[in-house]
């Protein structure tokens, strides 16, 4: 089928046929083949009474979004439905992983002139759980500090409750939680399930990911005798842990959507302001914060006392983006000709071309063994050609409501196991140019070989979705030894229509950070995961400065990141602020906070 109600990705999914999208890395995501079911992100206006009818389950967001589980068949139903405005299919989320209080300003406004300690405000926590019988978690008298913990990926058994906005997953409360502990040196059963006490808490964090997150933006030190406090020490917590039930193993988008519209109610239902960390980002999409997602959070950001801090990314220098523009001046060269390396044993391939829609481009690609298909013609729908060991599956779709931006998808699949190996080559031939920008972008480094990439990788937007958007505070990582940018770091700008939008808005320590582990004892990490949390846990005391302790009752939101952005430390050497590498510097929190 194709629609202008959904979007490019989702169209290109629906004609694939179920072998094409069982060999792709991204067509399948949201897709259950057993029942034929897809989940799908719906931007809708009204109500959504029609919508249930056809519909297997709808969980409703704030703002007018929902998550559906809706089978294949009856898409062409939902289209039809005149308060569904948009459509989007999830998309996987990687971890975005690679002595910050003091070079970050923090310790100034922790000690006696401030003595900020995050009480009375909420950090929450999205990311792959916690290790919650740590005590760096608990209060003195042994309870916890977290309010809730929504494990999304459990199924619930007897006796155990599930959120009934979202259909999915187990919520344990803070008192559950307390229960489940004898006293405070309570020992704790292998893999982290307490099975003593008068309740089982069966939700761990397997990765360990999220426990240094938390731990960096408000564990109190108590595990390490306060050597390793996290920035907002005294402040609660609310925890999601994001499922993967589905293949892949990874978790989507929409569970995220459906994580950071938990925590706003339930900060809301609690009546105390919330900084909410993301360390996940995918390659997928424009980088112009006009995605369902980006979108999303822009909205949300809009509803209550709350502050969303989001990591870059890691992409910043890998051979992941390439971009350049094409002209049709006949002195110039007319031709764009991008080299994209394919290791060995790579079993699949998507690439993404963001163009201007102004803008007439033909595109051809040459395979490694010389092979040349096209130019293609420009027309909706799939179109797929056979190039040796490789199918290809090539997309042009439209701007959508929200874009102005076009975009060309290619998936290179395999006949047999893998696609064909050596040098790719698509051939931009301008027709008709008015801004002649092109952006391409393949999937993180991270589910890639080694040896796959652009020959000639742009690390200039490189930052990972959701960072891109708008409303959000997007943290970059710097290594703050050697006070040098982490060349890892996600850089902007942003493009289209957002250009202008300055991304990332700061920096944090992300290079070789000591936090505590899962089970206890101390780590180093690396990544722009590690440095989103500094801000997330400046943001939360910014907030009791100025909520709870009443001196700005106003101080969330954009405002906290007027704030981060004025108090933030130049680096030697760099001159022009606010950039593309480093947004208006390093994170300064005491520097941030007004005389």
């Amino acid at each position: 089928m194709q629609s202008q109600k959904l979007e490019n990705l989702l169209n290109q999914a629906l004609n694939a046929t179920e072998s094409e999208r069982e060999r792709s890395q991204e067509l399948n995501v949201g897709y259950n083949p057993v029942d034929q079911m897809w989940e799908l992100i719906i931007k809708y206006s009204g109500n959504l009474e029609t919508v249930r009818q056809i519909s297997e389950r709808v969980t409703e967001l704030l703002n007018e979004y929902a998550i559906i589980h809706i089978r294949q068949s009856q898409i062409p139903n939902l289209v039809q439905i005149v308060e569904v405005e948009y459509v989007e299919k999830p998309k996987r989320l990687f971890f975005q992983v690679r002595n910050g209080k003091r070079v970050s300003c923090i310790n100034e406004v922790q000690d006696a002139r401030f003595s900020l300690t995050g009480q009375g405000v909420l950090v929450a926590v999205i990311d792959s759980g916690v290790d919650y019988t740590l005590p760096d978690f608990r209060n003195e008298d042994g309870t916890t500090r977290i309010r809730y913990l929504w494990d999304q990926s459990l199924k619930a058994v007897e006796g155990e409750h599930v959120p009934k906005e979202y259909g999915m997953g187990v919520e344990y409360t803070k008192e559950e939680i307390d229960a489940a502990f004898p006293d405070f040196y309570h020992v704790i059963t292998p893999k982290n399930i307490v099975t003593q006490g008068a309740i089982t808490i069966r939700t761990r964090d397997i990765s360990g990911h999220g426990t240094a997150v938390a731990a960096i933006a408000a564990g109190n030190g108590r595990g390490s005798g306060g050597v390793y406090a996290g920035v907002a020490p005294q402040s609660e917590f609310i925890v999601v842990k994001l499922g993967n039930p589905m293949s892949g193993g990874f978790p989507r988008t929409t569970e995220l959507m459906q994580g950071i519209d938990y925590v706003i109610r339930k900060a809301q239902e609690l009546r105390m302001p919330v900084a909410v960390n993301i360390s996940f980002g995918n390659t997928y999409g424009a980088r112009d914060g006009t995605s369902l997602l980006e979108r999303f959070i822009d909205d949300i950001s809009n509803i209550w006392k709350s502050c969303i801090c989001i990591g870059t990314g890691n992409e910043g220098a890998t051979a992941g983006h390439t971009s350049g523009r094409v002209s049709e001046n006949i002195r110039e060269n007319r031709e764009q000709e991008i080299e994209l390396a394919v290791q060995e044993k790579q079993p699949s391939l998507n690439v993404q071309i963001w163009k201007r829609y102004v803008d007439q481009i033909d595109i051809s690609i040459v395979s490694p063994t010389g092979t040349r298909i096209g130019p293609v013609e420009e027309r909706l729908g799939t179109q797929r050609f056979t190039v040796d060991a490789t199918e290809i599956l090539l997309y042009y779709g439209e701007p959508s409501p929200f874009s102005t931006n076009q975009e060309i998808y290619l998936d290179f699949l395999p006949r047999g196991s893998y696609i064909n190996s050596g040098v790719w080559k698509m051939v931009l031939t301008p027709r008709k140019i008015v801004d002649g920008q092109y952006e391409m972008w393949i999937p993180g480094e991270g589910t890639l070989n080694p040896g796959t990439g652009f020959l000639r990788p742009v690390s200039s937007t490189t930052l990972t979705n959701p960072a891109t958007a708008i409303r959000a505070i997007t943290v970059g990582a710097y290594d703050s030894l050697t006070f040098s940018y982490a060349d890892f770091s996600g850089r902007g700008p942003l493009t289209g229509e957002s250009a202008s939008a300055v991304k990332p808005d700061l920096v944090a320590p992300g290079v070789n950070v000591s936090t505590i582990s899962v089970g206890g004892g101390v780590a180093e990490f690396s990544g722009t995961s590690f440095a989103t949390p500094f801000v997330t846990g400046s943001a939360a005391l910014l907030m009791e400065w100025g909520i709870v302790r009443e001196n700005d009752s106003y101080l969330y939101g954009e405002k906290v990141k007027a704030y981060l952005r004025r108090g933030a430390e130049p680096f030697p050497g760099i001159e022009k602020y606010p950039n593309e590498k480093v947004g208006y510097g390093r994170l300064c929190l005491a520097e941030s906070i007004p005389d």
